[in-house]
Parts: C-alpha cells; structure tokens; sequence
C-alpha cells in the first residue's frame, strides 16, 4: 500500500490522500466497463439526471461558458412552487417537478425551449407527504423520459407516469417514505423498467416496475435506513449490473431478477451522490466529507476486500456527484468548498484548490463538463468555470444572481439552469 501525498492549498491538508489497495492496471475486461447511456432519439436531449451519459459530460461545442442575471440571457421564466430537480429536456420541451402549500400539492411542468413559455402544469394526486428537511423540499427527484412518457417519483406520494401532454398514465403508490430528511432519489430508466431505491427506517427496497403499467417487476428489500441517491446501470464484459451507492456500502443487483450480485464496505452512513464510471472503475463518493472509493465492478459476494483499486478517506462531496473528464475525477467538498482533482486509474491526488469563501454545505448542483472545461456551480448561483486538466485553473465565475441548487440541463449549445424562482435559457445570441 501507498499513501499519496496532497497537494494543494495548505488549509485542506487534513482532507486526507488517497490509499492504493490494489493495482490499477485495467485488464482488457475492466476497460469494458461503461455507464450504460441513453440511446437513439433520447441521446440527442438531456432525458434523465445527469443528462444521457448519466455522468453530466457533454460532447459537442458551442455551449456559451460565461453569463450572468442578463449576459446570454435569451429567456427568464418564473417557475411556480418550490423544488430542485433538474430540468429535463426532450424535443421542443423542457420537464421539472415542483411543489405548491408545502408539499400538499406536487406537480409536473413543461415548458417550451424556444422561449421558456409555460404550457402547462399537471398535479399528482393527492396524498400523503413525509417531513422533508428545508433545505430538500418536496420535489428534489429529476424526472426521467424515454419520449413517450415522462416518470416521476415523488416519494410517499409515489411513482408514477404521464404522458407527453401531461396525462397520467399510471400510478403507483408505494407506501410512506420516512428516511429524516425527504426523499431526493431519481428514477433510472432501463429498458422497459423504471427503476428506484428507497432506503428508510422500516420497509427499504430497490425494484423495477414496468414502464408501460408501473407493476412490479421484481422488488428486493434492503437493510439501509436512509439514503437519497440515484441508481446507476452499468455494463462490464457483457453483464449489466444496477448499481445502489447507499449507506455503509455500495451494492450491485441483477436488473432483470433484482438479486443481488456484489457488495463493497466503507461508505459513511448518509449518502447521496451519484456514482461514475471509468477506466475499469466504478467511482463512489459519500459524505460528509467522507470517503471515495475506486471499486472494479463485475464481483460476486463480498468485493471489500478484493476490489477496491483504491480509497481516498476523507473529503468526499457531501451532496453533489463527481464527475470524471478526460483522465482525472474531479469532485467538491461542499463542506468546505474545496475542490479536488485525482488521476483516476492510480487515486493519486494531482491538485486542490478552494471555490470561493469557505461555506458548510455550500454546494448542491453536481458539475458539469463541456468542451475542455468543468462547471461547478454553489448555491448562491455562482458557477466557477475551470479548465480541465493537471493543474488549477479557474478562468472566471458567473453569478446569476439567485439561489440555485439545481444541476443544469445542456442541449444544442443552450444551458437550461434553474434557480430558487426561474428557469433560465442561456446561449449565444
């Protein structure tokens, strides 16, 4: 074993490196592993959390890289209610969630790309709402969309599916959801399956349920009694795994009979990012300011010991995903908003530096990266822009001007950002 010395600002010293506990060559099986992307149509749009690559990387170019409450501003719309899912985008619409009276009522917004007009709100049916903590809400879950119908969960109100135009088309109830702070969890798209997991004091689980019905397909309990994150589906020499990143440990199941596969130790006890994926690895984050670990995917049974490429201890995302571009893993530590960067075969920490003043809890929205820069984004609105690569720089900071706690949505050189009260179309004019 090798501990890696970090590098970087003096006053993150403490965060810890990273711990190397296997070899990080990648066999030519482990270089097959990849996050299973959206296909087809959907491919072109941002259909789902983190947008078709599932890891918030966009390819293409033309995405304006500075803007502000005015500057590349071709629309502003007030978005009604309250929430922080993530736009999604398909077509000539644009889809988020958000909530009215405290959470008694939920709803479905479609907006149009051109010019942001709203075209219509649709409510979920009436039910029953868990405690949520403040700064969660109550429509925190992007939605998903395979271009017919649109999936939402909206935790103890349920999973359920509309169509295009705003129809229900189904609608499951799935029992009340207490796990502390409200659920966050996005529904995954696999197939012809939806797929969530819910981890709470009594009565946790992961299933598939039909995406034409809603029935179940298969539901297989856990043992989690809190957990916010979206599951991932990945593919390694040919067999696809769902991947759940959860409390003390990360776990993959079999996505057509819900069986569970692998399991790896050593996450904290509240998690939330989303998971990627890379040369042969799958990346796992928890907070707050916990661990990241470097797990080869494709086990069976108990992997702790035997696949873990490597671990860095301390100084993980508390809320907001990694994100893996080109050969580092970048990733902030909301709790004291520094940011690191690792080469991501060895763990080696490359550099580190701090985004703006120092704030607990200060981040939100998972980054993004387009065209040789990465984008992260704080919750007063400000997104610092940095270009990739081995060494820190920060080429400048764009303020909106609001709260945003949101991740964006990117397609055809355009940004769909929203904030606190609305939802911004921002390009070049």
């Amino acid at each position: 074993m090798k501990m890696y010395a970090l590098v970087g600002l003096a006053a993150a010293a403490a965060l810890g490196g990273s711990l190397v506990q296997g070899p990080a060559r990648l066999t030519g099986q482990e270089s097959a592993v990849q996050m299973i992307p959206v296909e087809g149509e959907g491919a072109k749009y941002w259909p789902r959390w983190r947008g078709p690559s599932g890891q918030g990387v966009v390819n293409g170019k033309g995405y304006p890289d500075t803007w502000s409450s005015a500057q590349n501003v071709l629309w502003k719309t007030p978005v009604p209610g309250a929430g922080n899912s993530s736009p999604i985008v398909w077509g000539d619409r644009i889809y988020l969630t958000t909530s009215h009276d405290g959470g008694k009522r939920l709803s479905l917004l479609a907006f149009r790309r051109s010019d942001g007009a709203l075209l219509w709100e649709k409510f979920a049916p009436e039910g029953r709402s868990e405690f949520v903590h403040q700064k969660n809400g109550y429509a925190s879950a992007t939605p998903a969309t395979d271009g017919s119908r649109i999936y939402v969960s909206f935790g103890s109100r349920g999973l359920m599916a509309f169509d295009m135009d705003g129809n229900l088309v189904w609608h499951r109830d799935l029992g009340a959801m207490s796990n502390y702070w409200g659920t966050a969890g996005s529904p995954l798209l696999y197939k012809d399956r939806v797929i969530i997991y819910q981890d709470q004091r009594t009565g946790s689980f992961v299933g598939a349920f039909d995406s034409r019905t809603g029935k179940d397909v298969w539901r297989t309990p856990r043992q989690g009694t809190v957990g916010w994150g979206t599951p991932i589906a990945i593919r390694i020499a040919g067999r696809d795994e769902i991947i759940v990143h959860s409390q003390y440990m990360v776990q993959a199941y079999n996505p057509d009979t819900g069986a569970e596969l692998w399991r790896c130790n050593g996450n904290t006890m509240e998690v939330i990012p989303t998971p990627v994926v890379g040369y042969g690895l799958l990346f796992c984050s928890s907070g707050r300011a916990g661990p990241t670990l470097a797990i080869r995917p494709g086990g069976q049974g108990d992997v702790t010991k035997s696949h873990v490429a490597w671990s860095s201890p301390r100084g993980s995302p508390f809320v907001p995903s990694p994100i893996l571009y080109g050969e580092h893993l970048y990733m902030v530590n909301d709790m004291a908003s520094i940011v690191t960067a690792f080469e991501a075969v060895s763990g080696r920490t490359v550099w580190q530096d701090r985004l703006g003043a120092a704030r607990r809890e200060g981040f939100s929205a998972s980054p993004v990266a387009v065209d040789g820069k990465l984008f992260f984004t704080n919750d007063e609105g400000e997104t610092f822009v940095l270009r990739a690569g081995a060494k820190f720089d920060l080429l400048h900071v764009n303020n909106i001007g609001e709260r945003t706690l949101a991740s964006p949505a990117l397609v055809d050189g355009r940004w769909y950002i929203r904030t606190e009260r609305h939802l911004f179309g921002i390009g070049g004019k």
